[in-house]
Order: C-alpha cells, then structure tokens, then sequence
C-alpha cells in the first residue's frame, strides 16, 4: 500500500480527503471537533452497559510510538507531500513591508543548500502483540524515521527499533527491550466480524495517549484505491491523526484491525475510519517479524474488473471475474498458457472478482499449484497455474512521450459515433510516441471533447491492439470487427487499448453506424 504522508498526512480524493491517521506534528494545527457520539434506537442483546472493564485490560497493551526525522534541504521536495504542510506558510504581508521581507529572508534561509538540517517529530499509535517487546504499527508512522521512541501506559519510554516493514499494506512491525514482559493482546479473525457488529478504537489522537473510542463496524471489502490488495473495515469508531497503528478490537478484547486512514474534509473524524482486517495482516506482520521482508504470491497478469458494458461486449452472463487484459511474458499466466482476453471466474473453486485477485494470489506460497476457473471465448475450463513470487518493483519507468516536428498517420480515419480518429502505425508514429519497434495495433490519432472516447480516458498515442478479442493493425480491421458485432447485436463493442500505463479492456456503447 503506498501512502503519501506529508507532515499532516493528508491527500485527496474525488469525494473527500483520505488522510492517513500517523502524523500528528509538533506545527499541526486542532481540526474540527469530532462527531457526535453514535446513539442506537434501543438496546441490543450485545450492546455492553460499559467499555470501562474491557478498556482497563487493552489500555496497558497500546503504546504512543513517536519518531524523530532530520529533514535536509530539499528532502521535502523529494517527499512531495500532498498539501505542502510540511513547511511553514508565509502570512500575506503588504508588499514591500518589513515583515514580507522578514519571512522572505527566513524561508530562504531554511531552504538554502547549506542550510542546516531540521528536526521534524511526529506521533502515532502501535500496540504490543509478544511480552517480548513486539509492535505493530503503520508503515508510515516509522518510515523515513531517524530515531523510533515507544511510551508505554505506565510512561515508560523505551527505544524501538525496526524490524520490518511493507509498503503495500503499510504495516511495520518494531520490537523495543524490557526488562520484564510486557502486556500483549491477540489477534481476532476479522472474517467473523460482522456490519454492525461493536468495536472499540484505542490510540493516541493527536498526541493524547491512551484514548479510547468506540462505534461499530460500518462496512467490509472496502477498496480505497491506495493499492492493489485494499479490504478495508470500515468503521464509525472516531479515529484521528495519531491513532494509524493502533488497534481496533472487538468485545472480545482481540485485535480484528489495524487502524490507518479516515475520510475528512477538516482533518478531523466525521466517523469514516479503515482498518487493515487482520485477516489480512497477521501472515504479513509474521513475515516481518522473522525476515524483515515480504514474499508475495504472483501470476503475473493485469487485470480489470469485468463491469456491466465489459461482460455485454464478451457475451458473458453477468458482471463477474477478473478479465485479463495483459499477460507478463514468461511470467507463471503465460507458461499456463493464460490469454488476454480470459475472465478468471475462480481461484481454487472460490468465486472471485477482478479487485479480490491480486489480494487472494498474494496470500497463495511461491511454488505451490492453484486452480483458475477460465471463460474463454464461452467456453468454461479450469487452468492450473504455479504461482511465483512477485518481483520486486522495477524503479525505471516509461519515459514521456517525445513528440518531433512531424504528425503521424496523415491518412485518419473517423470513427463516428465514438469520438476519435485513427490511423496506422508508422515510423513517424513510433518516435513520436515512443513504441516498441514491433507495436501492433491501430493508432488513435485523436479524441474529440465530451465524446464517448474521451469520457472513456483515450487519448492520442493510445494503441488499439484487439476489437472483441481479435487483433487489429490497420483502421480497415477496426471497422471490420465493429460491424462484425453490430451484425451480432451486440450493444457493446471491447477495445483491447496499450499506453504507457499497459494494456486494458475499454467498453463502447455501440453506435448504429461509422463513418466511411
């Protein structure tokens, strides 16, 4: 999971912020005030007359983790944090006037190249899992951290030191030394826990330790868009900047999530909180413990979930699975002879879709055989695959686009109805837009403003390699494949599109007619 944590931790999504809960600093400013307690109509046969006992024995349990980091001139650029609180703000000052020039000199005198370095401190949450002095906590309260500190109930302050931590699913794992064992509290299965069910929050919301909050499970499976393996639990159980690490129990007093992120306009909780379940993070914390690092099942394909246009456009009876649209060469997929194209419906006879796959496959041992249920082409089979492990991230990334004085493809073709022009690939195209030298496919050479193609995210430069699963490589081809599935009634009609990003599967509303 890749989080951006500035020093307030804050980033934004299309209907709110999602801020990771960690980073309560020493220049954060008091959000808004939290929102009311939850109050149910009448009382249920669970419903606890007090969380005072159950808080007394998981208090002890819950520690404050603070870091110390030297930041550097420039370091805060590099970071790139989301909404720049990571520096101070200059007051607008009259122009000209004494204090103007006062901030002026200071900022630049603390972003100078010989500047010396700052100390930033920030706060979060962890809890104990082994007398021994073993912590779990999110990823992002430790990483970059010069100097890891743990505080106990009791404050008792004792240096932490890190023994793993993962990226994906930002969860670390820190182990402190004491001189008598300390208190523990176990996991829970989160895949018995229940929409509605009770759980109470317990970490250390803006610096103020040992808080303990509670509310009830909102949600399961919730996708966040912060990595390939969300499944989050949702909760209304307040949670605030410096609670990410710490955990969420049930009334059991057993650790069913690891508190991470909120929804909020202010900063503050309006009672939208995710927890990674422990379902998913006790085999990652394990790993992370004995090895420091986390080896991952992978198949080695890219995948999109099939939507209601996708599966109209396959023929396929309902919007579900995982459909293929690209395969990594000699990767396990292309040795168990996978294709684009295929709708992986199961895995080891489970049902599952195409957000569930990188999650379930990554849980699966390097080595072991699984079993994938296929639709290809209407016909249903069952591939065994050997999963692999997941390599590791590959730093290079593709470069831009470089565009010469020329155009490519002169000779268009529109494709009315849909919104975009294409033409074939030649070598004016390939410099411009930076191609393999053997690319396939046909090549979109522009989309008009608020058509079907734009809507769908095609752009200029963008590849057409297959139309309904056939390939593709002159606009004669696409056209050919169109009224192919119009003569089918089909009321969808798949791209297969390549750019810089991959391969994916875009759907089109089929028009009555194209142009010619």
């Amino acid at each position: 999971m890749s989080f951006r944590v500035a020093a307030l931790s804050r980033s934004c999504l299309a209907l709110g912020l999602l801020t990771t809960c960690a980073a309560y600093t020493a220049h954060a400013q008091e959000p808004a005030a939290a929102a009311a307690p939850l109050r149910l109509p009448g009382e249920g046969r669970n419903m606890p007359d007090s969380f005072a006992d159950l808080a007394a024995r998981l208090l002890p349990a819950v520690v404050n983790v603070s870091t110390t980091e030297m930041v550097r001139p420039g370091d805060d650029d590099e970071e790139g944090g989301d909404d720049g609180d990571s520096t101070p703000q200059v007051p607008n000052f009259p122009e000209g006037s004494p204090f103007e020039k006062f901030f002026h000199d200071f900022m630049n005198r603390q972003n100078a190249p010989n500047a010396p370095p700052r100390k930033m401190q920030a706060l979060g949450s962890g809890f104990i899992i082994d007398p021994s002095g073993v912590i779990v906590t999110n990823n992002h309260v430790v990483r970059h951290a010069d100097q890891i500190t743990v505080t106990l109930q009791d404050n008792t302050v004792l240096k932490a030191r890190l023994l793993g931590h993962d990226d994906r699913t930002d969860l670390a794992v820190l182990k402190v030394d004491s001189p008598k064992p300390l208190p523990a509290v176990p996991f829970g299965d989160s895949d018995h826990a229940r929409v509605g069910d009770w759980v109470l929050a317990i970490g250390n919301p803006f610096g103020l330790s040992g808080t303990v909050t509670a509310g009830i499970i909102s949600s399961r499976g919730r996708n966040i868009e912060q990595g390939p393996y969300d499944d989050f639990i949702q909760t209304d159980a307040p949670i605030n900047k410096g609670n990410s690490g710490g955990p969420l129990f049930n009334l059991k007093g057993e650790v069913i999530g690891i508190n991470t992120a909120i929804f909020s306009p202010s900063g503050g909780s309006i009672g939208i909180g995710f927890s990674i379940p422990s379902a998913e993070a006790q085999g990652i914390i394990e790993q992370l413990r004995h090895h420091g690092t986390v080896t991952r099942g992978w198949i080695g394909v890219r995948i999109q979930d099939v939507t209601q246009e996708i599966a109209e456009g396959l023929g396929l009876q309902g919007a579900h699975g995982a459909l293929i649209a690209g395969v990594e060469p000699k990767g396990p997929a292309d040795v168990a002879h996978l294709q684009t194209g295929d709708v992986i419906q199961s895995l080891n006879g489970k049902d599952i879709d195409g957000r569930a796959l990188p999650r379930l496959v990554a849980e699966l041992a390097g080595g072991s055989v699984a079993h994938l249920g296929i639709w290809r082409k209407g016909k249903q089979m069952e591939v065994p695959i050997t999963i692999g492990a997941l390599p590791e991230e590959k730093s290079d990334k593709t470069e831009g686009a470089h565009s010469p004085a020329h155009d490519p493809a002169q000779n268009t073709v529109a494709i009315t109805g849909m919104g975009f022009t294409v033409g074939e690939i030649d070598d004016i195209a390939r410099q411009k837009y930076n191609m393999a030298e053997g690319q396939k496919g046909v090549l979109v050479t522009g989309v008009s403003e608020d058509s079907p193609a734009a809507e769908r995210g095609l752009r200029p430069g963008d590849v057409i390699t297959e139309v309904q699963q056939s390939a593709v490589n002159t606009p004669a081809d696409l056209r050919r494949q169109i009224d192919a599935a119009r003569t089918g009634h089909r009321r969808t009609v798949l791209f297969l599109v390549q750019n810089a990003d991959g391969l994916r599967w875009v759907p089109f509303p089929l028009p009555d007619g194209t142009g010619h």
